[in-house]
């Protein structure tokens, strides 16, 4: 078997999807992106399909190393998203070769479903308490919304109080058993940061999410004393080396590691075998597409210390179209009390729709995050 042709499809909202077609007639799909920097992603595909092309896509493990190793500069976040894709497309194909799961060739499962969580919010925390409760109604345990706006370095006492208020209103809706996980996003720097998490106590909440930005790890430990619950990071990191320096660093509880960003299934996989070493949960970052959630289940199913699965059904950003359009058999994410079961099909476990894939194509997009500022004009984390 040969690989004969990679092709990369952008389609609406904001994902890219690529296709590896192969001699024996077997082709495989994975989910390649960087939000809003779809196009300069693809283009990276377009240069690794030089090597790969007439290549077994069988061999996994040294194409994946030839695509980080050989090009002599490595790492960052659209040479590890473009291998990422490649590597979830070549582990569809080696499962749809031998009729099983990806996670069969990774030691078969040690769960049947894993505990999923939807978005509330948007960007900008608003109508928090109705999104969540419509989450709860739909089936939901836990939910994650954006702790706040824009936040200077130091900034004044009425952003905290907006924050506490917007929590206190997802408790009031949906009740002290539903997880509620808050995403700093970045945002807040670390003397902010040190005042949240001192407000933060009372919500009981599942965990508190990028802090600070992974840029600073050497706040964690000091943040981590002060937290009212698990911190958790990783979705800007890209490879198990940034993440050797996390585990290294101490003070996080939970890693995020994105499989459409991380260096898909084998990197990831490898990611979260260290990091239960160190007793460290892992709940895979996945605001994307069918493709990459079908990615990432294959790893949940085999990491015992994955706990929790993000996914993007609902999600503020899916407004042209959302997880299940892409897929001919909306079935298979099967989502029930909380929990999504494991996809049992071949490969990946996903028949991607690829006349409709075609047709949204066409349409395409150049999604891009919004660019936010101060009050004095300078530039905000957004």
């Amino acid at each position: 078997m040969k690989i004969t042709k990679l092709t990369t499809f952008l389609v609406p909202p904001r994902w890219c999807f690529v296709r590896i077609d192969t001699d024996a007639g077997v082709c495989g799909w994975g989910e390649p992106v960087v939000e809003g920097r779809a196009q300069t992603v693809a283009a990276a595909i377009d240069e690794l399909s030089d090597y790969l092309i007439g290549k077994d896509p069988r061999h996994i493990e040294d194409h994946w190393s030839v695509m980080y190793r050989a090009g002599f500069y490595r790492g960052g976040p659209v040479l590890m998203s473009a291998i990422a894709g490649i590597d979830q497309a070549l582990w569809d194909i080696k499962g749809k070769d031998l009729g099983r799961p990806a996670y069969d060739l990774l030691g078969g499962p040690v769960r049947e479903r894993i505990r999923v969580y939807s978005w509330i919010g948007g960007d900008r925390p608003a109508d928090t308490a109705k999104a969540a409760s419509d989450a709860v109604a739909r089936g939901f345990t836990a939910v994650k919304m954006n702790a706040t706006e824009e936040m200077q370095y130091v900034d004044t006492y009425d952003k905290v109080t907006r924050v506490l208020e917007n929590v206190q209103a997802v408790r009031d809706a949906v009740g002290p058993d539903v997880g509620l996980g808050l995403d700093f996003h970045g945002r807040v720097h670390k003397p902010m940061a040190k005042v949240l998490m001192r407000e933060l106590e009372p919500f009981k909440l599942m965990f508190i999410e990028e802090p600070v930005l992974s840029d600073f790890l050497e706040a964690i430990p000091e943040l981590a004393s002060l937290s009212p619950a698990p911190i958790a990071l990783g979705e800007r990191l890209y490879s198990r080396y940034d993440f050797k320096r996390v585990l290294a660093t101490g003070g996080v509880d939970i890693i995020q590691p994105d499989p459409s960003h991380a260096g898909g299934i084998t990197e990831t996989r490898k990611i979260a075998a260290m990091a239960e070493a160190y007793d460290v949960a892992v709940a895979l970052h996945c605001p994307l597409g069918p493709i990459a959630l079908a990615a990432n289940l294959q790893i949940d199913a085999v990491s015992h210390n994955a706990f929790i699965q993000e996914q993007s059904l609902g999600i503020h950003y899916n407004a042209a179209n959302d997880l299940l359009d892409y897929i001919t058999d909306r079935s298979v994410f099967a989502y029930e009390d909380g929990y999504v079961t494991m996809p049992t099909g071949p490969g990946l476990g996903v028949e991607v729709n690829e006349s409709y894939v075609a047709e949204r194509a066409e349409v395409g997009h150049r999604w891009r995050n919004p660019v936010w500022r101060h009050d004095d004009g300078s530039v905000a984390e957004w």
